[in-house]
């Protein structure tokens, strides 16, 4: 289990790595689609509908 911890701590900072070497307008446009994403979810409901068999 530590060792599953451990690379994919790995993983992310060599993600984070990558992303730093962006461009500004790179960086820009990814956090601006994540932010999107987060204000869409932040707006969500969940709603149940029971399952009707006719």
């Amino acid at each position: 289990m530590e060792e599953k911890r451990s690379s994919f701590d790995e993983a992310d900072i060599e993600r984070l790595r990558q992303h730093l070497k962006l461009n500004y307008t790179e960086r820009f446009l990814m956090v601006t689609r994540l932010y999107k994403v987060q204000q869409m979810m932040k707006r969500a409901t969940i709603t149940h509908k029971p399952f009707i068999s006719k």
